[in-house]
């Protein structure tokens, strides 16, 4: 099956609800699944570079605050922050995260859609979406569940791939200024695209192709 007859047949799944998603959760599973039987133990010892060095935020910052990570798999992506006045990792998976050993993590996990996120208006001090953005259902009503959560003057965490081919996975192309949809609820602190192999580089972007977006991102009142 070439690309683009495999994109057009994921876009048909996604334009009904229901089907794209259940496409999406069965391959996001077993990713993790196939993680889980070659890494024995799903580790999360790079996450902690990837909230503060990355980003260029110093580890002091999270002291007292509460943490939202939409989208975040079954690695115990918070279990470094133990300074952190709340963890909360949120995920549709997190029942099926079960069995892959997820009650061993110090941290708390919410098994509910990024669209729909059970907690009240400006709960959080941080939200974050490390690589997450481009697997919701729906890009649009995430956006306004994030910004309701944010607590005024809070932060957002974005890295997200842009302007990629759809996937089952990832079912979503988003543009290069994609960050600018999050404008005027926030205000845009820092935003940079990245190339490279993987989403951990910060590679100079090419200009064309797949590329990867930071952002650090302040709620405005």
């Amino acid at each position: 099956m070439d690309a683009q007859f495999r994109s057009a047949v994921i876009s048909m799944a996604n334009s009904v609800p229901l089907l794209g998603r259940v496409l999406k959760h069965s391959r996001e599973l077993d990713f993790w699944k196939m993680r889980k039987r070659e890494e024995g133990r799903l580790g999360n010892a790079h996450y902690e570079h990837f909230y503060t060095t990355f980003f260029g935020i110093d580890r002091e910052f999270y002291r007292g605050k509460r943490i939202l990570d939409v989208g975040c798999g079954p690695r115990g992506s918070l279990e470094w922050a133990d300074i952190a006045a709340e963890r909360v990792g949120l995920d549709p998976l997190v029942p099926a995260y079960r069995k892959l050993g997820i009650d061993q993590h110090q941290m708390n996990y919410c098994a509910a859609r990024a669209e729909h996120i059970p907690f009240a208006n400006s709960y959080f001090d941080v939200v974050a979406s490390l690589n997450s953005l481009d697997h919701v259902d729906c890009v649009e009503r995430t956006i306004e569940e994030i910004t309701r959560v944010t607590k005024p003057h809070g932060t957002f965490l974005l890295f997200v791939e842009v302007n990629h081919r759809v996937r089952a996975c990832e079912p979503h192309c988003l543009p290069l200024d994609f960050v600018d949809s999050f404008v005027p609820a926030f205000t845009i602190k820092s935003s940079n695209l990245f190339g490279g192999a993987g989403n951990s580089s910060k590679a100079p972007y090419s200009g064309t192709g797949p590329g990867f977006l930071s952002a650090i991102l302040n709620k405005n009142t």
